[in-house]
Formats: C-alpha cells, sequence, structure tokens
C-alpha cells in the first residue's frame, strides 16, 4: 500500500527543492490565483523603490531589500489584502552612462559626443533592458512576488512627464533659480553633484600638505602662512581669513601664524586677528594672469578652525562653498581656473591643460623655487569621491538650476512628523536632513537622463513645459524625429516664448535621477490623469518593455500615499527624501505613511564586499550554494539597527538550525506512514481533536502563541522578531513535545500525531512570508491527504486566531526551567547525562509541583520535592559597576560583610547587608552544592540534585548505556524504524538481564541474551 505522505529525505536540497516550486508556481498559476483570492479585500499599498538597472547579476546586498518587501506583501496577502505588487526599475543618470562608456572606450564627454548622442542613448537603453531582464530573472529566483512585465520604467516618456508637470508647479510658486556658485564637481563626468548625493560617498585618502607664505604688501620681510591640502586652488586665491578674536604672532623669520597652534614658538610680536584685516599680499601666482588683477587682501571670518593648520585660511571662491559665500559678504572676485573636466584653464599660463592632480607636483616645486613654500608633508582626511565613477570631487564654480528649500522646509518637516520610522531613530535622522539640507540641484550636464524642460529667452523670461501637449503645441519644429522625450531628440525641438514670441531652445543640462524616482508615487498611480490609458506607462524608451497602464486619477486616490516602503538607511537622503519632497511640493503630505530602513551589508568578517577583495557574492552563486530560503532568513534574522554580516559561514549555520523543522516534520511523516494515519484539515480552524493530555494541550496553546506572537512581530515590520519566535517555537516541538512524547508515536498514538501535525503545519503558515519554498513543499506533503486544503501554503490564508491559554503556557515554560537547571547542574557533576540520580530538590517553582513525574523523567531522578534547598552555600558579590557609585565609601564595608557571610536573603531575590537592602540586579549571586550535590540557580529558581550512588543507580545507568549503543548500531546497520531483532549483549553485562523486557522494549528486540565479548543484533525474520 502506498504511504499516506510522501518520505521526505533525511535534509533537503534547498537549490532542487526551490527550482521544482518555482515549476509549480509557474504550472499552477499560484500567484495569480493568490491575487484573485484577495481581489476585493481590504487594500495594502507598497510602492518599489527602484532597482538601477546597469547590473547584469543580482547582488545579495539588493536581494536583502527585496527580501523584506516580498515578506510583509507575502504577510498581508496571507491576511487577505488586495495589492498592486508593481516592481520598478531606475534607468537614467550617470550610474548607467558610465558603465556604457566603459564598454565602449570611451573617456570623455567630448568622445562621447563624437560617438553620437543617439547611438549612444540607444546603448544605454540595451544596458538597461539586459539588467532589467536579469535583476526580474534572479527576483523570481529569489521566490519575490511580482507583477512581472507590469514593471515601470523611469525613462518612461510617462513618467519624464509628471516631473515636467512637478517642475512646472515649482517655477510657479517661485522656487526653481538658476543658482552660480561653487559647487562639488565630478571632473571624470563633468557635471555637478547635489548635497544629498555625498551621503557615504567620504573616503580617507592621503593629499599634499602645504604652509605656504603669502608676502605682506605694506610690511616688507613679513608674510602671513596659510595652509591648504589642494594646491590646485592656490591659482585661484583672492583672499586670506582670520579669526578677528584669535591671537596671531610673528615669528623671528617674519612669519604670521595663530598662537595657539604654535605653542612652543618664540614671537616677536603679537596681535589680535581683527588688527591684521585689511592688509593686502602678493598672491602666489599671480604672474600667471587672473590673479594679477586681484587686490588680495586679509579678511575676517569666525568659522576660522584652530585646530589645525596656521590659523590663516586661504581663500578661492572659485574652489570651495565656503570660499564664495565669504565672497558675497566681502565683495571679493571669483577666479574659476579649471573646466569641467578638472584642467587648468589656458589664461594659466604653465599650467594650461593639467589635471588638479597634475598641477599638485608642479606648484609645490614652483612655490618652493620662490621661497614661498615653508613646509610641504602630507596629510590623510576624508575626502568625497563620486558615487558613480569614484573620482576624487573638486570644487567649481557652476551655473546651475536649483529648487529653492527655504519656504518649504517646515512642510517637509511638519509631514515627516506623521510618518512611522522603524528603527525610529531614522525618522530623526530624516528631521535631522530636512533642518540642514540646501537647495536642490537638479541639473546635470549629461546626457542620458530627464531632460529639463526649461527654455530661457533672451528677454529674460522663463519658459518651462509641463507635458509632452504643451511641448507639440508651442513647438517650432523638431517633432517628427522626436523618438523620445530625451536626448538628442529633444534637443532639436524649440518653442516660441510665451513672453516676447522669439523662438528659443531648451537648456542642454539633464536632471537629477533622484527626479526620476521621486515622482512615481504619482506617475504610476495615474495623479491628474483623466481617464485609464491601458499600457500608458509603456511610452518613449519603456515602449515594448512593459505593458503598465497609467491609471485614472480615482485609482491614485485609492492608493495614495502608501501604507508602508522600505529601502536602507541611506535612502533616506536620496529616494525617501525626494518623494517626500515632491509630495509636499504637488499635494502637501508625505506619499508615504510607515518605512521600514535597515543599515548596511558587509562579509561575514565585518569587511566591505569588494570585488578587487574577493568577498562580493552574487545571489546566483548564494541560491546555488545555500538556497534562496537560507538567504532570506540570514536577512530576516537581521536587526534592522544594526549591520548585515552575510557570507556563506551563517549561511551554513543556518541550514543546520533549519534542520530541527525538517527533521520534526520528516518525524510526523514516518510515524504516521507507520500507521497509515490521515490528518483531518478541519483541525486547522478548530484545534485537533480527540482526548488531549496535557501535553498535547500545551503543544495547541504553544502553536496559538506563536501566531499571536508572530502577528505582533509582523505588524511591527520586524522580521527579527519573527525569526526569534519561530526558533524558540521549533526547539519546543523538537526538543520537548516530541521527545516526550516518543513513546506514544512508537505506539501510534493518533492524538498525539494529530496534535503534532496540527503544531507544524500552523507554524508553516506563519513563516511562509519569510522562507516561501521550504513552506510550501512541507505544506504539500503534510497537507496532501486532506483534500479540501489549498494546494499551496500561500493561499492557506493566516491561521485563524484564538487567544492561548497563558496560564498553561506559563506553567509549562516554569517547568522547562527547572529542567534545564537541572541540566546544568548535572553538567557541573562529571556525571554522565544517562545515570539516573537519587533526587532533585526545586526551589521556588510553585508552578511546576504538578509535573514532578515529568521532571523526574526528563532528568533521570528517582524522586522530586518541592521546598528549600538546604544542600547549598549561598555566595554573594557586589556588582561594582552600578554599587559602586551608589555606595561610595560604604562600598568597602559592604563588601566585607558579604565575603563574611553576614547578610540575609530577602524574599524577593534581593539582599540586606550593613543597613543596605539591595536588590538582585545590585549583587552578583552563586549557590554552590555542599559535597555529594550539584546546584544551579537563576532569578530565584534553585535546583540540587543528589549525586550519591549506589549499586542499583548504577546498574540503571549501565542499561541506559547499552540502550543507546543497540539504538545506535540499529542505525549503523540500516535497519527500518520498525525492524524487529534479536539482541546478544557481551557476557560481562550479563547482570543486566534483570532489566529484560526494559531492553527489549527501547529496542524492538524479540529476544535478548548474554554471549560472547561483543554487542551484536540481528534482523528478526518474525514481524517488521
Amino acid at each position: 500500500m502506498a504511504p499516506i505522505f510522501t518520505p521526505l529525505p533525511d535534509k533537503p536540497d534547498h537549490d532542487g527543492l526551490e527550482r521544482a516550486i518555482l515549476e509549480l508556481w509557474e504550472a499552477e498559476g499560484t500567484f495569480a490565483a493568490l491575487r484573485e483570492q484577495n481581489a476585493h479585500g481590504p487594500r495594502f499599498s507598497f510602492v518599489d523603490g527602484p532597482v538601477t538597472a546597469n547590473r547584469m547579476v543580482l547582488g545579495v546586498h539588493t536581494a536583502w531589500g527585496r527580501t523584506l518587501k516580498d515578506v510583509f506583501q507575502r504577510y498581508k496577502a496571507m491576511r487577505g489584502f488586495h495589492q498592486r505588487y508593481q516592481n520598478g526599475f531606475d534607468c537614467q543618470g550617470l550610474w548607467i552612462e558610465v558603465g556604457v562608456e566603459r564598454e565602449l572606450g570611451l573617456n570623455s564627454k567630448r568622445e562621447i559626443e563624437e560617438f553620437g548622442l543617439a547611438e549612444f542613448a540607444r546603448r544605454c537603453r540595451e544596458v538597461v533592458v539586459q539588467s532589467s531582464e536579469a535583476l526580474t530573472e534572479g527576483s523570481i529566483r529569489l521566490g519575490q512576488w511580482m507583477d512581472w512585465g507590469r514593471d515601470y520604467f523611469t525613462f518612461s516618456d510617462t513618467n519624464i512627464e509628471y516631473i515636467w508637470k512637478f517642475l512646472k508647479h515649482v517655477h510657479e510658486r517661485g522656487w526653481l533659480v538658476l543658482g552660480h556658485r561653487s559647487t562639488e564637481w565630478c571632473p571624470r563626468c563633468g557635471t555637478s553633484i547635489s548635497g544629498h548625493e555625498l551621503h557615504g560617498s567620504y573616503e580617507d585618502r592621503v593629499d599634499p600638505s602645504l604652509y605656504v607664505r603669502f608676502p605682506l604688501l605694506e610690511r616688507p620681510n613679513e608674510a602671513v602662512v596659510i595652509w591648504t591640502t589642494t594646491p590646485w586652488t592656490l591659482p585661484a586665491n583672492v583672499a586670506a581669513a582670520v579669526k578677528p578674536d584669535a591671537e596671531y604672532g610673528l615669528l623671528e623669520n617674519g612669519d604670521w601664524v595663530a598662537v595657539a597652534l604654535f605653542p612652543d614658538e618664540t614671537f616677536e610680536r603679537k596681535a589680535l586677528g581683527e588688527e591684521l584685516v585689511g592688509l593686502r599680499y602678493t598672491g602666489p601666482f599671480d604672474a600667471l594672469g587672473p590673479g594679477g588683477d586681484v587686490e588680495h587682501r586679509i579678511i575676517p571670518w569666525d568659522a576660522v578652525d584652530l585646530a589645525t593648520g596656521t590659523g590663516i585660511v586661504h581663500i578661492a571662491p572659485g574652489c570651495g562653498a565656503e570660499d564664495f559665500e565669504l565672497s558675497l559678504v566681502h565683495d571679493l572676485p571669483v577666479l574659476a581656473p579649471v573646466d569641467e573636466s578638472g584642467h587648468f584653464y589656458e589664461e594659466y599660463g604653465w599650467l594650461h591643460g593639467l589635471s588638479t592632480v597634475e598641477a599638485a607636483d608642479q606648484i609645490v616645486g614652483d612655490l618652493g623655487e620662490r621661497g614661498l613654500l615653508v613646509r610641504a608633508e602630507t596629510y590623510e582626511h576624508s575626502y568625497p569621491y563620486c558615487w558613480r565613477c569614484h573620482t576624487p570631487l573638486i570644487f567649481r564654480i557652476s551655473d546651475d538650476w536649483f529648487i529653492a528649500v527655504d519656504e518649504v522646509r517646515p512642510r517637509l518637516l511638519e509631514a515627516n512628523s506623521a510618518v512611522e520610522w522603524t528603527p525610529a531613530y531614522m525618522g530623526k535622522r530624516m528631521d535631522d536632513w530636512l533642518r540642514n539640507m540646501g537647495d536642490w540641484n537638479i541639473s546635470r550636464r549629461r546626457y542620458y537622463g530627464l531632460p529639463l524642460p526649461l527654455y530661457p529667452c533672451a528677454c529674460g523670461h522663463l519658459n518651462v513645459i509641463g507635458s509632452r501637449a504643451e511641448l507639440e503645441a508651442r513647438a517650432t519644429g523638431g517633432l517628427d524625429q522626436l523618438e523620445e522625450l530625451r536626448r538628442p531628440w529633444i534637443d532639436e525641438v524649440r518653442i516660441r516664448c510665451e513672453a516676447c514670441d522669439a523662438e528659443v531652445e531648451r537648456i542642454p543640462e539633464v536632471g537629477d535621477v533622484w527626479l526620476d524616482a521621486g515622482i512615481v508615487p504619482f506617475s504610476t498611480l495615474g495623479w491628474e490623469s483623466p481617464t485609464r490609458v491601458p499600457e500608458g506607462y509603456g511610452t518613449g524608451a519603456a515602449k515594448g518593455l512593459t505593458a503598465a497602464d497609467l491609471p485614472d486619477h480615482a485609482y491614485w486616490e485609492d492608493w495614495f500615499p502608501a501604507d508602508w516602503v522600505s529601502e536602507m538607511r541611506e535612502q533616506i537622503r536620496l529616494w525617501f527624501y525626494s518623494q517626500l519632497f515632491m509630495s509636499v511640493v504637488l499635494v502637501g503630505r508625505a506619499p508615504f505613511e510607515r518605512v521600514l530602513g535597515y543599515e548596511k551589508m558587509l562579509d561575514e568578517a565585518g569587511r566591505e564586499m569588494h570585488s578587487s577583495w574577493g568577498n562580493t557574492i552574487d545571489a546566483p552563486d548564494a541560491f546555488a550554494r545555500m538556497g534562496a530560503d537560507v538567504m532570506r532568513w540570514q536577512y530576516c534574522a537581521q536587526p534592522p539597527n544594526q549591520n548585515l554580516l552575510f557570507g556563506f559561514g551563517p549561511g551554513h549555520e543556518i541550514q543546520r538550525r533549519l534542520l530541527t523543522l525538517w527533521n520534526s516534520c520528516k518525524f510526523l511523516v514516518d510515524y504516521a506512514n507507520i500507521d497509515s494515519w490521515t490528518p483531518v484539515y478541519a483541525d486547522l480552524a478548530v484545534g485537533p481533536r480527540g482526548e488531549l493530555e496535557p501535553l498535547d494541550r500545551w503543544l495547541v496553546e504553544r502553536t496559538r502563541a506563536l501566531a499571536a506572537d508572530a502577528e505582533v512581530a509582523y505588524e511591527s515590520w520586524l522580521t527579527v522578531d519573527v525569526v526569534r519566535a519561530y526558533e524558540a517555537f521549533v526547539d519546543d516541538v523538537s526538543n520537548w513535545y516530541i521527545r516526550r512524547s516518543r513513546r506514544r508515536f512508537w505506539d501510534g498514538d493518533a492524538v498525539a500525531l494529530r496534535a503534532l501535525w496540527f503544531a507544524l503545519v500552523q507554524s508553516l503558515r506563519v513563516v511562509a512570508p519569510l522562507m516561501p519554498f521550504l513552506t510550501d513543499h512541507l505544506w504539500r506533503v503534510l497537507t496532501a491527504p486532506c483534500e479540501e486544503a489549498p494546494p499551496s501554503v500561500h493561499l492557506a490564508g493566516w491561521p485563524e486566531a484564538a487567544p492561548a491559554d497563558s496560564a498553561l503556557l506559563a506553567e509549562i515554560a516554569e517547568l522547562r526551567r527547572v529542567v534545564e537547571l537541572g541540566r546544568q547542574a548535572r553538567s557541573t557533576s562529571g556525571l554522565k547525562l544517562r545515570q539516573p540520580l537519587r533526587a532533585l530538590v526545586v526551589e521556588g517553582a510553585p508552578l511546576a509541583e504538578s509535573h514532578a513525574d515529568e521532571i523526574a523523567d526528563e532528568l533521570r531522578v528517582r524522586a522530586v520535592s518541592f521546598g528549600p534547598v538546604e544542600a547549598s552555600e549561598l555566595r554573594v558579590k557586589p556588582h561594582l559597576p552600578v554599587l559602586g557609585p551608589k555606595l561610595g565609601k560604604e562600598l568597602g564595608v559592604v563588601r566585607s560583610a558579604l565575603q563574611a557571610g553576614d547578610f540575609e536573603e530577602l524574599s524577593d531575590g534581593g539582599i540586606r547587608v550593613a543597613g543596605h537592602d539591595l536588590t538582585r540586579d545590585e549583587v552578583l549571586v552563586e549557590r554552590e552544592g555542599k559535597d555529594g550535590w550539584a546546584v544551579a540557580a537563576s532569578d530565584g529558581l534553585t535546583v540540587a540534585l543528589d549525586l550519591h550512588l549506589d549499586d542499583e543507580l548504577v546498574r540503571a545507568g549501565r542499561v541506559y548505556d547499552l540502550i543507546h549503543a543497540v539504538n545506535s548500531l540499529r542505525k549503523q546497520t540500516g535497519l527500518e524504524l520498525t525492524d524487529r531483532i534479536a539482541l546478544t549483549i557481551p557476557q560481562s553485562d550479563a547482570d543486566l538481564l534483570e532489566h529484560e523486557e526494559w531492553i527489549a522494549r527501547e529496542t524492538l528486540a524479540v529476544s535478548v541474551a548474554a554471549a560472547g565479548a561483543e554487542l551484536a543484533l540481528a534482523k528478526s525474520s518474525g514481524a517488521s
């Protein structure tokens, strides 16, 4: 007869099992069935943060975020929520461009333009197409359920039009401004960088450290000495700043420096900084041209740092943000020495064509030859790099387009106050960012990105286009070649100025990529769209890549704001910020109600992951070596406020721990098949029926408690708490229920099988969102005999809520504490675990008193009693970190009294000593057993084991050893669970035959004899 349940192997092949489940999901249409099942349920709105489509394989860091998103969408689906499941791809910007440049061997913007912008754009699109396919494949393998094929792509013309609408709104509010300022600049990419893009981009770097003289014009033989780590900025010097109230001194050689920074020097004369203000000096490179036309002078600046350098700051407004701000205060000229590629302009003479790095050595040499270099060293400091191409940044004067933030800042802070952040400190970090952020630099001098719809006219009017329809209505030509709303095609479309009717052209800049991603709560949901447009998101570059519709405004009202979004912490200043900003500007509120953030991923040794270090892991490799479920468990076990140390070592440990679940299910399957037992699916709704024993009732309540604890964890967005609850539950099932009930399973007890089936199957539903493959496989095995069971655990819904019996759970929890302390006491005794003992005394466990027989059985003791433990000595020491500050000088008196044993133990576990009542947290309590006893204590509970042995106890210990050896030999010889044996024990153990019945019962022996020197068994032909 065929078995009731499909037998399980000794351990799972995670990769093979998962691939088989993926095939079943596809063949059975499981995801589609789930969506149909929840179509009329309450809505749960989630907006996916777009993954950048520039990698050809899913990375494990990306898989972390995708797992968390999938977990909570699966959980909400099990609760019956209707969801959108729209995946997103970020498709524009330098991440895409830089990769294509490298592939084509292009090294500058000039080379890109020579290659041709149209073909360059097409190559960039090809990268997005290939990457989106690879990322989709990897995400599906991870087990992520999304509406694949209806993704949003941020380079869609629809998405671009929504950003145009936003920018037109910003312009109408008067917040769109052209800024002329010194800004962070990437010379490799030839574009400015926004402040929010700098977060996390600083690295330690060694630069030249120069002390340079600026000779004073009015004071021959005197000079101010400045300090700089950027030699290339010296040709752009226009001023030197001193701290007005700081003291400066004149050295014997005529150099002025801050006294505080040179404490060991002798000064000829001293003066406050304000006395030096106004003095003129000769610039370091006046001979090169631009500097010669500048009147260099000393200016006051309260922010001069007196911790490093000379206390006199070199000011080059064209090469630094603070310097530029000072130029506005003091009406200083601004010199811009380098072009957008970071090379010196022609007017800088012999520096012409040199990069900022190449110029450094020549500048140092020239200063030395002219006697202006006081000292040249090196200096290690934190320095910003381009987050896309990893080139060191410079500051450069640039005319960039900004969104002014001061007016909207209070509204952003108010909107953020209504958002629930997990962890809470990330919400505070958003507040800090909002309070301190500068104007948003939205323009980039690049190619493959959002075309800014700005058309400035010579008449002074700025034309801002808000839609494609408006563009077509105002265009003077170029529409016939407009393939996409993108460069170079958009550059050919000119419009009429609405103020003077002159023909004007668009600025060449493209937009910050975070505009692309920040608008998606509006563009994907159809904000202000009058009608639903089938496949209306698949426009422009996205045509043919997605079948996503453009919904109508009513749909947006149903799904906005998002109930929940999730990304890593660095997105506070990026995607979370851009969404928040654009939403507050457009509709006056946050686009999300709850946010889950998480920290960064490192390798398992705690190092950053870098391909050059050989410690990066691609998801396909991890799938093959540990499985997606194990990866997901590793992600979900991580508290979101801590960095994740990811690797194969932790993965293999998780595989080992998950074997407890697997072995518990295999145990059930094996014994159920032996007895041809069939489960009843209705038990899941009401609990297992029949005459339940106390241990069965406990298991039912323990299962209900698991569901309740997991629900709290899911609703708190804390997967780590789900993992902790589940691992504790599986340990309880395996190491308490199954172990305590093993004899009942041997005897074919249907009630025990029913209770265990209920617990395991219900628990699979609870943990299915975290571990979708293994749970579905085990669900299919355990529910296969039930015709009314859904084919997949993901269609089974959440377990029906039933309050757990907290009193019963507390009773068994105390029982298990007694057993655990008993094991601790035994471990200190040196006696084998299988050696029976005479007695156990338990103090402080009133709830466990009715379980004396179970305690005796667990700990192999003949008698258990409850009452004071007199077989121990109490030793108490002061907890110094706590008591030291509290007692002060009295600490010595208290310590002496404790050492002398002159104290009283209080009923609450505290100690009264030398006139002080100390709490349990203020002392360290140890209990040591008297001779012949082993004692263990914790939190008011104490147990004592009597270690005295007699011949009867020793003989019983030998029987236990024998039974263990026989059952180990049964496994080694490949016997089935039900196989009967003829057993021969060594002649030297013949005295154990007085326990023949006991030995036979525990080993399934039909006969037991003593002969020879070795243990031997043979399969009996009698029965199996």
